[in-house]
Order: C-alpha cells, then sequence, then structure tokens
C-alpha cells in the first residue's frame, strides 16, 4: 500500500516539472502578419547581437541568442493558453465522502 502511494507521487512530481516550461502559440506563426512581425523582431534583434564585441564567452554568446529568442516569441506570439480542466472533486462529493465517514462511525460504534 505505502508503495502505490509513493509511486503516484512519483508520477505526480513527473508530471509536474514536465510542465513547468513555458509553451508558445505556434499556431499563430500562420497568420502573415504575425509571422512578418516575428521575422522582423528577430533579425532586428540578430542584427543588434552582431554589433557586439566578439571577444565574449561563447556561453554568454548562446544565452543572449536564447533570451533574444525568447523574447521575441514573446511579443509575437503570446503564451499557449492551457484549457482549464473542470474541478472533478466539488462539493457534492464532499456531501457525499461526510455522509460515508459519518456511517462508518456509526457502525465501528455501534456494529450490531
Amino acid at each position: 500500500m505505502i508503495a502505490k502511494v509513493r509511486e503516484r507521487l512519483a508520477v505526480g512530481k513527473q508530471a509536474a516539472q514536465r510542465f513547468d516550461r513555458q509553451r508558445f502559440n505556434l499556431r499563430r506563426l500562420s497568420e502573415p502578419e504575425v509571422r512578418e512581425q516575428y521575422q522582423t523582431e528577430i533579425t532586428n534583434r540578430f542584427a543588434a547581437l552582431e554589433n557586439l564585441s566578439d571577444d565574449d564567452d561563447v556561453d554568454r554568446t548562446c544565452e543572449n541568442i536564447k533570451q533574444n529568442i525568447k523574447t521575441s516569441v514573446k511579443q509575437s506570439l503570446r503564451l499557449h493558453e492551457l484549457k482549464q480542466n473542470k474541478p472533478r472533486f466539488n462539493e457534492e462529493c464532499l456531501g457525499f465522502l461526510n455522509q460515508r465517514k459519518q456511517a462508518k462511525m456509526q457502525w465501528i460504534q455501534d456494529p450490531r
């Protein structure tokens, strides 16, 4: 029993870690205006990167490129909105759970 609970907790943690990343709405790239806006932003940002000195560290340059791409995507494509699921455990379920607990406690006190 304890192993099953630990396994379920581990799976839950993995699923939570998987969705920490930001997801962008890439479908907007099919729209011509958005695609042109994204292309101009990227070209402008990379043109600004070319003006920087070449003496910088390779890791720093790579990080700058990543950051420029992320900011351009955020501005032109926006984040992908995840659909909200309906909560499955509501007040009605809570009421049934309380009734079950009361019936169980009553049965334990007076088993007949």
